[in-house]
């Protein structure tokens, strides 16, 4: 996309439009070889603790549910499993993600899925003033009050990386 080219709203970025929810739309360069979170908190030039990334998960009992964790992270999937209802939980195979999120790898937001799950945030995000997730695309990252978002998507915070 060239620089001068207006960004294009996702469609996360309306629905929070449409609730009321202060954010920035913030661009980064995408390296299709490296979705990892680390290249967007640098590209972004913040604290990789401070660019969360957004997991979904499937339990044996409830189904679907999301995992939003700091970008350095690895989902703890026994605690996570747990404050889900669940006995025991797994990341969902990747080439399933867009059927049920309606997004893409490197570009799943925890706003504006297919429908609503569970959401679970770690919680170290409320230790930020402002954090980051994908607005739903690869290249475009949402900097919103952690509280606005949790409180959005019905979400709880737990202890939820290892």
């Amino acid at each position: 996309m060239s620089k001068n080219k207006k960004q294009e709203k996702t469609n996360a970025a309306r629905l929070l439009d449409k609730a009321g929810i202060a954010y920035q739309l913030v661009p980064y360069e995408v390296d299709e070889n490296d979705l990892a979170a680390t290249h967007i908190a640098d590209q972004l030039g913040e604290p990789i603790e401070q660019v969360f990334k957004t997991l979904v998960l499937c339990g044996d009992k409830t189904g679907h549910f999301v995992c939003v964790v700091p970008g350095n992270a690895e989902v703890d999937l026994k605690a996570a499993a747990k404050v889900s209802g669940n006995k025991k939980c797994d990341l969902i195979p990747m080439k399933e993600l867009l059927g049920v999120t309606g997004y893409i790898r490197g570009g799943c937001s925890p706003v504006g899925m297919k429908k609503p799950f569970p959401t679970y945030f770690h919680s170290t995000a409320l230790n930020f003033e402002t954090i980051y997730v994908s607005a739903g695309v690869r290249g475009l990252q949402f900097r919103l009050r952690p509280q606005d978002l949790i409180s959005y998507v019905h979400g709880v915070t737990a202890d939820i990386i290892r």
